[in-house]
């Protein structure tokens, strides 16, 4: 019973409590660039979704053969392998798709939320785990992007799935301008809803990183977060 419920809870920790997208602040290049409808969002989610579990499960049956030197290579590796499978399935089956999703199908190679979970997860446990862990992270990634693709097509065209529903459209929402607000506006909500759930909130994109150990720009940023934190506690003594 025990094992049941961690297993759900490596599923449904991407969903809110660690959702790729709305509290790790990863993969924001495709999630800005292609959810300008709410189709081309979930074509990207489930084609990250599909690349996420497969690449999990054979990096974690492979984590004891790979040396830690040439990990991050065969983990790019890996991942390429998946990303071109998925690339020829979705010209083959759903070629609208793959014309409007353009480079940024391809570029799921080096999708930060593929190679973080590649990195802090699968290499470290079992394969069902990581197998839940990297659709719990699709699930929650596929869920951030298809709300900023409904809202910015609903008011930027409009429509929803091509279906008009609204007969004023506001232009801004389909542009960059819009995505960042509306981008804004889903991680302040889901910083909220953490929050009130008693959930830490991650106030820095680094903590989600594969290579925050080894990178200055994250050291610097803890040490000014430490040096605020100090300040503060001075001033209140």
């Amino acid at each position: 019973m025990a094992e049941k419920k961690t297993l759900m809870q490596e599923f449904t920790k991407g969903i809110i409590k660690e959702n790729p997208v709305l509290c790790l602040v990863l993969g924001t290049c495709p999630t800005l660039a292609v959810t300008t409808s709410a189709s081309n969002a979930i074509g990207m989610g489930v084609a990250a979704t599909a690349v996420l579990i497969c690449s999990n499960a054979v990096i974690s049956m492979l984590r004891k053969v790979i040396p830690d030197k040439v990990r991050i290579p065969a983990y790019i590796t890996i991942i390429a392998g998946f990303v071109t499978i998925v690339q020829m399935f979705v010209k083959a089956f759903a070629p609208a798709i793959n014309n409007s999703l353009g480079i940024f199908l391809p570029l799921i190679v080096v999708n930060c939320i593929i190679l973080g979970r590649a990195e802090m997860y699968a290499s470290k446990n079992p394969v069902l785990p990581s197998i839940l862990d990297g659709l719990g992270m699709g699930v929650g990634f596929t869920a951030a992007l298809l709300c900023m693709g409904i809202i910015r097509e609903l008011f930027g065209a409009g429509s929803i799935f091509g279906i008009q529903l609204l007969p004023v459209q506001i232009l801004i929402f389909i542009l960059p301008p819009g995505g960042f607000f509306v981008f804004g506006i889903l991680i302040a909500i889901a910083n909220k809803l953490n929050t009130k759930a008693g959930k830490k909130v991650v106030t820095s994109p680094c903590q989600g990183c594969p290579m925050s150990s080894t990178c200055k720009s994250f050291e610097c940023a803890n040490k000014e977060n430490n040096s605020n934190s100090k300040e503060v506690a001075d001033n209140v003594n």
